[in-house]
């Protein structure tokens, strides 16, 4: 079990923080920072003053944020620490945090990557209300490529978000700016969405653990489910006791949600020790009739964490689940979702003209297709899930490549996008059409010092069991220690392969 996921070590870790000048207070964590709050070690002011100085100072750089609120965030954490005055302590009373910019946040636009003016919204989405009944402090939104739709975080709208650890790199997408933000240090956690690997691609790239949760754990509410149960919320951070507590204070669902699965604690889970498990490890990709390949370097990563997991105590067995042709009911559900979502756009005109090519891909397969898509979901749940009658965990690389350089997917027409993206990214889209859980776990960095992540999935509802196993491997790992520019990592100043920018010179 990790150190941060006891109460009284991380309130010490906290205390030493707070008082040394030469550490950034998001050091802290979430776990750290809740307790610090709650014993009176800093203010929620104090938290979130320097949560938006550090914003501002990364915003030209990072390019993070689509919206920050500063002064509703300000009076937010007034707020808390009139609560906190009083006695009142919630599970994030006071912490600032960040959502993706495919939540609403009541006064604020949802654009989510689009251009054009976005009226407010009158309400909070239920993920959010349920960090604001948490204690949560929202400092603001975070950048996202059009409509989710890219596993790297660009676009006309807004520019270009970068990763923390080398800069001439993408951090992933879709929850690209969530995790820029987590991996730098600027809030100790985000929410994300994950349709397609949406926050484990993000998280295997910039260092974090990501937790795409069972389908309807936190609710998308106002939509009933997204992209056809596609997408699900989730969170990314850089410990398991961090996303711990932020998918229980965020978990829960709508009345009127579609999908409501039976409640779970993850920061329990997260503490216990699993017993000895039967784990398959497997490389194979789910066809989709387009070229791919693993990286050499990533291989290697998720094979070293094989051997981590047998010196655990754990049996690990190369053994390939049974995806079939799982690749042909996800065009209809994701395309469809994209056209749902387009309309919403004030001026249609300024989408990137691969999200129109989507669109018309979505209005042809929106009838009997989707209608055949959603019905195949029980019969792939029971063909793939045949691996877990003989395994607990799968075990699986999160990409099949290190980061992406930033522009590499840019001005490719629509079915070349696509083919580039499967390429990168073919491992995680396959738990989104069975509605599943799934954890990104750091795998290391390449010799070039760019972060490559591991995924542990598991069958409906195996949020515990993946979250005690994550924490197991953390402790005998030590991921957080390794930070952007230090423990090792090229950063924004890095040698070799990571540390020159498509022209050449240095990042």
């Amino acid at each position: 079990m990790s150190q941060s996921s006891d109460p009284a070590t991380a309130a010490a870790s906290a205390r030493s923080a707070f008082r040394s000048a030469a550490e950034p207070v998001s050091d802290c964590g979430l776990v750290g920072m809740a307790a610090a709050l709650a014993e009176g070690s800093v203010s929620a002011r104090q938290l979130t003053e320097q949560a938006l100085l550090r914003i501002a100072a990364a915003q030209p750089d990072l390019n993070a944020f689509r919206t920050v609120r500063a002064e509703a965030a300000l009076a937010e954490a007034d707020a808390a620490d009139r609560r906190l005055a009083a006695g009142e302590r919630l599970p994030l009373l006071g912490v600032p945090l960040a959502v993706k910019d495919d939540m609403d946040v009541a006064g604020e636009p949802t654009a989510f990557g689009c251009a054009g003016s976005f009226a407010p919204k009158t309400a909070d989405s239920e993920a959010v209300r349920r960090l604001r009944a948490a204690g949560a402090v929202i400092v603001g939104k975070t950048q996202t490529p059009e409509l989710g739709q890219w596993p790297f975080t660009e676009g006309g709208a807004f520019g270009a978000t970068r990763n923390p650890w080398n800069r001439s790199y993408t951090p992933g997408g879709s929850s690209g700016g969530s995790a820029a933000a987590v991996a730098a240090g600027l809030v100790p956690a985000a929410l994300g969405s994950d349709g397609a690997g949406s926050v484990r691609i993000p998280a295997a790239w910039t260092h974090l653990v990501g937790v795409k949760p069972q389908r309807g754990r936190i609710s998308t509410w106002p939509e009933p489910e997204s992209f056809n149960g596609l997408t699900v919320n989730g969170v990314l951070a850089r410990t398991v006791a961090d996303a711990a507590l932020l998918l229980d204070a965020a978990s829960g669902a709508h009345p009127e949600d579609l999908h409501r699965p039976a409640r779970i604690c993850a920061v329990e889970a997260a503490r216990r020790t699993p017993r000895r498990l039967r784990i398959a490890l497997s490389f194979v990709m789910a066809f989709t009739a387009t070229p791919k390949s693993l990286d050499p370097e990533v291989r290697s990563a998720v094979e070293r964490l094989a051997a981590r997991l047998e010196s655990l105590g754990h049996e690990v067995i190369a053994e390939d689940p049974r995806y079939g042709p799982i690749g042909l009911t996800f065009v209809p559900r994701a395309t469809s979702g994209v056209r749902d979502w387009a309309e919403r756009a004030p001026d249609p005109a300024l989408l990137d003209p691969r999200t129109r090519e989507a669109v018309r891909t979505g209005r042809l397969l929106g009838g009997l297709p989707l209608r055949v898509s959603r019905r195949a979901e029980s019969l792939l749940r029971r063909r793939v899930g045949e691996i877990f009658g003989r395994f607990d965990v799968v075990l699986t690389p999160t990409t099949a490549t290190p980061p992406l350089r930033i522009g590499a997917l840019a001005g490719m027409g629509a079915m070349a996008t696509d083919r580039a993206m499967i390429a990168a990214c073919p491992y995680a889209w396959t738990w989104n059409v069975l509605g599943w859980p799934g954890v990104n776990i750091p795998a290391g960095l390449t010799d070039d010092g760019l972060p490559m992540g591991a995924q542990l999935l598991g069958p409906a509802d195996s949020e515990p069991l993946l979250l005690a196993l994550a924490a197991q491997v953390e402790a005998a790992e030590d991921w957080a220690a390794r930070r952007p520019g230090r423990g090792g990592a090229a950063g924004a100043a890095g040698t070799g392969r990571a540390g020159r920018n498509a022209e050449g010179g240095p990042p």
